[in-house]
């Protein structure tokens, strides 16, 4: 049986249509995915994120302890409240999951991580943690709450508990509340719009969410997620990084802190040698422009070898399909290349993500 979340009723009563989604019961939509997508990217949407792992990490060596656990250098977080984006790996250097750490204070973290990920991500955290003074806490206490989009921080202000309200209308991009408070406002989010991510407890997650309603903020649902995000050129774990891939061959090498050069995070020699070898397989972004549609697994056909479309959907703002891809290194210079599409193949220009940022199509 599905896991719910806090607001399962809330959407029902909202005509959501559920599906099963890494174990969880969740919004697929609620009626038109396109018109989710075009509201978060116009004026505002909220999605229930309560899946979604919140793990916090405390003790005297909770530093140390995640500057070897991340590719990411959480030494860049220099005062509470600040964030940073960052990938767990394994001794290959392969993605174990992707994950936003957040400074709360002194040795005191919060990270959150994938919900199709909890089990192995929960087993790894505990036993790299062996040896640390330090505690690993999930907190299945919490919901979290996506308000995104151009007019998503004002339509979400005059919402939060006061205390909370002036500290969060401060926040800088990829900045967090650090109040004594049970909730927490990061600006954070998924879609390439701005807006905040709410952590809260989870007996205060319905009454958010039916005063973001009723303030004009759209429900919005998995499929929507899905669209804005891949338009906003950002990774899907599983699908445009696995413990296969590294974050070299993922888009993602601006996410590994190579300095300090003695800091031995876990899977760092591997990077390296990866490195110094050449990394065979790029990431690239690719716009159909021929008529179709861009699928997960298609094959890419380039000058160097054959390469696989990881994520394309149509993308509603650009009025194009679009795909991130993974294709031979020398590949990625193509200006051009061909996807294959029902046996068919169509002509996609490669492009650099993001496909659309704060409302603009970029390619």
């Amino acid at each position: 049986m599905s896991r719910q979340t806090p607001l399962h009723e809330a959407h029902r009563r909202a005509g959501a249509r559920m599906v099963d989604f890494a174990g969880w019961s969740m919004p697929l939509h609620y009626g038109s995915q396109i018109a989710e997508h075009h509201a978060v990217r116009r004026a505002a949407g909220v999605f229930d994120v309560s899946h979604m792992t919140i793990v916090d990490v405390e003790g005297p060596q909770a530093t140390p302890f995640l500057r070897r656990l991340l590719a990411n250098d959480v030494a860049r977080l220099e005062t509470p409240g600040r964030a940073l984006y960052a990938c767990m790996l394994n001794p290959e250097g392969g993605v174990i999951d992707d994950l936003i750490v957040y400074r709360r204070g002194p040795e005191q973290y919060r990270l959150v991580v994938n919900a199709a990920t909890r089990e192995k991500d929960l087993d790894w955290l505990a036993r790299q943690a062996e040896g640390f003074a330090v505690q690993v806490r999930a907190r299945d206490d919490l919901a979290m709450l996506a308000v995104q989009g151009p007019r998503a921080r004002e339509q979400t202000l005059p919402l939060l508990p006061a205390p909370l309200r002036e500290a969060a209308a401060a926040l800088a991009p990829f900045q967090a509340t650090v109040l004594e408070h049970p909730w927490m406002a990061a600006r954070t989010g998924y879609t390439g719009e701005d807006g905040f991510e709410i952590l809260l407890p989870a007996e205060a997650a319905e009454g958010l969410w039916e005063a973001l309603l009723g303030a004009g903020v759209v429900p919005a649902g998995l499929g929507a997620r899905d669209t804005l995000r891949l338009e906003a050129g950002m990774n899907l774990y599983g699908a445009d990084m696995t413990e296969e891939t590294t974050p070299l061959e993922s888009g993602l090498g601006w996410t590994v802190a190579w300095e300090p050069a003695e800091r031995d995070f876990v899977g760092r020699a591997a990077l390296e040698a990866q490195r110094a070898q050449g990394v065979p397989r790029l990431q690239v972004g690719l716009v159909l422009e021929d008529r179709g549609v861009l699928r997960p697994h298609q094959r890419v056909l380039t000058s160097a070898g054959t390469g696989e479309v990881t994520s394309g959907t149509h993308a509603p703002t650009v009025g194009r399909s679009i795909a991130l891809a993974r294709v031979p290194a020398a590949g990625a210079q193509d200006p051009e290349v061909r996807v294959e599409v029902r046996g068919r193949p169509l002509r996609a220009r490669v492009v650099r993500p993001p496909f659309v940022r704060h409302g603009r199509v970029r390619v």
